[in-house]
């Protein structure tokens, strides 16, 4: 009887063993899975935090981390503890690796969104106004098209008037059609049937002007915003850089181009432009052009046909009905282009119904300052100077205006402002005897000029 009772005590007191046994299992089970969770959790939020400093979407990145903890929850109703371990940690690896790759994909296509439109956003907001100031002269600008808006400068009288055509509202610029105060470029001025050849490869260019190239093309230099790379707004050289890189085909263009404008004041009354280009890894044409409107009495005054000029050019380029230059080099004496001489602009304009819209061959050596132009409104007495360092000018008296509403309720008509546009000859690229706009890898184009302002009795 001793017997049996000691061998009940045996297996009562094993059966309490392997219940201790399950009990402690189970509760170092529950334990490690809230352990291994925890670090889960935490291992996720450091990933999404890291993400989310870089910028980039995160929303994502939290569900599927919460997918993951989720599916090894199940998974622990069929493994024991080592197993339920080995696979946790598996897990885990494989989030922090793959950076939980089926969401990716939507993660990048937010993203790539979210950048677009925070771009779109940012164009808008950076296009602004901006202001340079010393003695008599004041200057505002845009970086839309880098662009001059106004200039003031004082009249005979001490009386301050703004010379240049524009518009209110830099908003206007945005829908401009006649590049007031801008600059204008890849190409300024016209490529004859939009194309040409360079190295022995065939370039099609964006076509705005007929069957020819304008300006750049539908979206030249003076129809993009431009940043700003530095402003000084007075002081004894107040100046404004602007800056604006052209991707490779932009227009038709072979290779990418990073450009700068940089206005100055310099000296008293004087406005120093300089414009700057260099070609990232391809050869590409470049002529860089000012196309601001000028009129000496006042940008609502009426037209300029009365204004003086001299041209410092003996020769020029005659054209076709196009406006696209035959090839020829013609003097200009005894032509109505002849400015060699200060005159009014209207003295030989009877046979010019439209005005004049033609490119100067000028006289002295290009890649050298010179003074090339002399305007002077003697009605008001403003007097200015222009000197450049390239080989030609485009002279345009604006025939083409046409009601268009600027600044102050003024509606401008033709002859209303006129170009002096320094630049290499037009449609270059497709006349091997004009002076070469082609600018090789890593070489610089520098285009200068200087305006300088001043009163005649």
């Amino acid at each position: 009887m001793a017997r049996v009772s000691m061998l009940l005590c045996l297996v009562i007191l094993a059966t309490l063993g392997v219940v201790v046994t399950f009990s402690v299992a189970k509760n170092i089970e529950v334990q490690s899975e809230h352990l291994e969770s925890s670090k889960k959790v935490t291992k996720v939020d450091h990933i999404s935090k890291h993400r989310e400093k870089e910028g980039k979407k995160v929303n994502d990145d939290r569900n599927a981390g919460s997918d993951v903890k989720e599916g090894t929850k199940d998974e622990k109703k069929k493994h024991y503890v080592l197993h339920k371990k080995e696979e946790h940690k598996k897990r885990e690896h494989d989030v922090h690796k793959k950076g939980v790759q089926p969401e990716k994909k939507d993660d990048d296509d937010d993203v790539k969104k979210h950048k677009d439109k925070k771009k779109s956003d940012n164009e808008k907001e950076n296009i602004g106004l901006y202001e340079l100031k010393k003695g008599n002269l004041t200057v505002k600008f845009t970086n839309w098209g880098a662009s001059i808006m106004s200039l003031h400068f004082p009249d005979k009288n001490g009386k301050s008037g703004d010379i240049v055509l524009g518009y209110d509202s830099v908003k206007s610029y945005k829908t401009d059609k006649v590049y007031f105060g801008a600059t204008v470029g890849r190409v300024a001025n016209r490529i004859g049937k939009a194309h040409f050849k360079l190295n022995g490869k065939e370039y099609k260019t964006s076509a705005n002007d007929g069957k020819n190239t304008l300006h750049g093309g539908k979206r030249g230099f003076g129809d993009v915003v431009w940043a700003v790379k530095k402003h000084k707004y007075d002081g004894k050289k107040p100046h404004i850089v602007f800056t604006y890189t052209s991707p490779d085909g932009d227009q038709g263009f072979p290779g990418e181009l990073i450009v700068t404008v940089t206005y100055k004041l310099v000296k008293d009354n004087e406005l120093s432009v300089v414009m700057k280009a260099k070609p990232k890894d391809k050869a590409t044409p470049v002529n860089l052009a000012h196309h601001t409107y000028w009129n000496l009495g006042g940008h609502n005054s009426g037209d300029i046909l009365s204004e003086e000029i001299q041209i410092l050019g003996s020769r020029y380029t005659p054209v076709d009905g196009e406006l696209i230059p035959t090839g020829q080099i013609s003097p200009v004496k005894g032509t109505p282009y002849d400015f060699l001489q200060p005159r009014h602009i209207k003295d030989n304009m009877k046979d010019l119904k439209t005005g004049y819209d033609i490119n100067y061959c000028l006289d002295g050596k290009a890649d050298k300052m010179r003074k090339i132009v002399e305007l002077v409104d003697k009605k008001s007495g403003r007097k200015m100077e222009l000197s450049a360092n390239q080989p030609g000018l485009q002279f345009y008296t604006g025939g083409m205006l046409k009601d268009i509403k600027g600044k102050n309720g003024a509606v401008y008509q033709a002859f209303a402002g006129l170009c002096l546009e320094t630049q290499s000859y037009p449609d270059s690229v497709n006349n091997p005897k004009f002076p070469s706009q082609i600018v090789e890898p890593g070489k610089n184009y520098k285009h200068n000029m200087l305006f300088r302002f001043s009163i005649v009795s």
